[in-house]
């Protein structure tokens, strides 16, 4: 008789999973997070990835050179890049841009230069890289918020 009710009670509880699951549209629970704190996310990882930059190209050129910190900085500017792409993908590209919102195309192709320009920001140490991101940004935020 235990393992009978031990059976059931098992059944239910993967249906009503099942169930929650068959209504979700979001990968996560719609209403937790902010798209405001996200651009303000990927605004300090974009601030992280300069700093990093910076710190790569004074220990690159110091005498004697630091290893270990040169690769703390990489890997520092490596993980930040990652965290924006994280974002625009996870975030903006799979559960906020939806087809035959306004402006969807304008949306989509910003995100992917967004991504692009994180790519870059892992690839060098090129300034350029970052002011580019940091506009695609502001012209992600402008888009984005005219909703």
């Amino acid at each position: 008789m235990k393992k009978q009710a031990i059976i059931l009670m098992t059944a239910g509880l993967i249906v009503a999973v099942a169930a929650l699951n068959a209504r979700a549209h979001c990968e996560i629970p719609c209403g937790i997070y902010n798209d405001q704190m996200r651009i303000g996310m990927i605004q300090e990882h974009i601030s992280t990835i300069e700093k990093a930059m910076a710190q790569i190209m004074k220990i690159e050129g110091a005498k004697p050179a630091n290893p270990n910190q040169l690769v703390r900085w990489i890997m520092t500017k490596e993980f930040h890049s990652d965290e924006i792409q994280k974002i625009v993908t996870q975030y903006y590209m799979t559960q906020r841009i939806k087809p035959g919102m306004p402006d969807y195309e304008k949306k989509l192709k910003l995100l992917h230069q967004m991504l692009i320009a994180a790519m870059k920001c892992k690839q060098t140490t090129a300034s350029g890289n970052v002011k580019q991101l940091k506009t695609l940004v502001k012209d992600f935020k402008a888009l984005y918020f005219l909703k």
